[in-house]
């Protein structure tokens, strides 16, 4: 928004510097409004986190400005020499940390680095390989709502009836009979290790190019709580938003021979400028999680998983393939009655201060849109503070709610004590307006 000013007798528009309260109270408010919703909840979102007050600066900087299609040293534009250097720092920081040779850090999302991988790798019609949707992959894994499903040829393996654990003979089953150009790891919804290892070499057994998309564990990478998918795939796919903490967007880690390819697809095929304000706070998220406080952290993320999926368990409930070696896991909502659904589980729990998402679980009988299952991870819940005792709190307040979902007086109490527990770790605090 701009505002006139006579200077000297000349008419000039200037930009407008008044706070965003007095430009637009509506946003404003609203602004305010999820401010108070994030510091009363308890927030279990895998897919969700809390940036930090730098991160938010570097996002909301004066970045946002400056436009520029192509690459260090390279630009269609003037004017580039600062934002060359901010995207430099970003790549030789995501390098340093996860040992990549090649980064790029201008994919504007996870779904738009997985498109930019193909891109790269093969051409449409191709077969790639990847994990079910309904099973814990995601929807550029081949759904035919997605991209991917639409412009490539997918085959899907998935996951043992029994242990709910990824079949890795099925997978090199189906890789030695279709074939195909890309082999996908990744995942969701899934709450186990890969076996980078076995992956690979089905990939060289068939001659395929190795993927993995690490969008929602790359943060406990980074903090060493997780195997490092790096050393072993050809390209790995992620996003900075997740357990990362960063700004929401993409990252494309990759062997060198790739990398030219990466970048010709993500720019100009994919898309067009940089967003460098978020480019500049991935910098910066890539230098908070290179410290020994970002490392406790990661550890602390599955320490509190593991936590509440055996205290879930002790309660009643049933964790998809028994256990997490990460930062989420499944819960089987038919375990507590066999009318639950995933959609009326997290609802009332949103309604009661612990907001988590409905998920589709294997061999799931039920839609998408309903499904038998929650997903919970601990990534913010980790940020705001908590620990193995509060979680464990948590996981009984989630099962007494559940087994009790019709006695109002029992659920009151359940809500009254996750506001207590909630006002003792807001993530922002008295104070935080919500922007900086």
């Amino acid at each position: 928004m701009c505002s006139l000013r006579v200077d000297s007798g000349i008419e000039v528009f200037m930009t407008d510097m008044r706070p965003i309260e007095e430009i637009d109270p509506a946003v404003a408010a609203l602004i305010e409004a999820d401010v108070d919703r994030q510091d009363s909840h308890i927030h279990l979102i895998a897919s969700e986190n809390f940036a930090s007050r730098a991160v938010m600066e570097a996002s909301g900087s004066v970045f946002t400005n400056k436009y520029a299609e192509g690459y260090p040293g390279r630009r269609y534009y003037e004017g580039c020499q600062i934002v060359d250097e901010v995207e430099n720092l970003a790549r030789d920081r995501a390098m340093e940390l996860f040992g990549a040779e090649h980064a790029n850090v201008q994919a504007h999302s996870g779904s738009q680095a997985n498109m930019a991988a193909y891109f790269a790798t093969i051409q449409p019609g191709d077969t790639v390989l990847g994990m079910r949707l309904d099973q814990g992959g995601h929807l550029t894994h081949g759904s035919p709502v997605s991209f991917s499903g639409q412009l490539y040829n997918f085959v899907a393996y998935g996951v043992d009836p029994d242990s709910e654990v990824i079949d890795m003979d099925e997978v090199r089953r189906l890789a030695l009979e279709y074939r195909p150009q890309v082999l996908l790891a990744g995942y969701s919804a899934y709450s186990r290790t890969l076996d980078y290892q076995a992956f690979r070499d089905i990939s060289d057994e068939v001659g395929a190019v190795f993927i993995v998309d690490a969008a929602h564990f790359i943060g406990i990478v980074a903090g060493g709580a997780y195997p490092n998918p790096v050393p072993y795939a050809d390209i790995v796919t992620a996003t900075t938003h997740k357990a990362l903490r960063g700004p929401r967007g993409g990252l494309i880690l990759s062997k060198e021979e790739f990398g030219k390819a990466i970048d010709k697809a993500v720019f100009p095929a994919t898309q067009g400028g940089g967003i460098f304000n978020q480019i500049a706070a991935k910098a910066v998220c890539f230098q908070e999680a290179s410290t020994p406080e970002y490392r406790e952290y990661a550890h602390q993320v599955v320490r509190n998983a593991k936590a509440m999926a055996e205290r879930l368990t002790s309660g009643g409930v049933r964790i998809v393939s028994s256990t997490t070696e990460n930062h989420m896991f499944l819960a089987d909502m038919r375990s507590i009655d066999e009318d639950l659904t995933g959609k009326e589980a997290a609802t009332l729990l949103d309604r009661l201060g612990i907001t988590l998402n409905r998920n589709a679980i294997p061999f799931d009988p039920r839609s998408p849109f309903i499904t038998s299952g929650i997903r919970i991870g601990t990534p913010p819940v980790t940020t705001q503070g908590l620990r193995e005792a509060e979680v464990e709190q948590v996981a009984d307040l989630i099962a007494r709610a559940l087994h009790e979902r019709h006695d109002e007086v029992a659920l009151k109490e359940v809500g009254h004590a996750v506001g207590e527990l909630a006002s003792r770790f807001p993530p922002y605090g008295d104070g935080f307006i919500g922007h900086v």
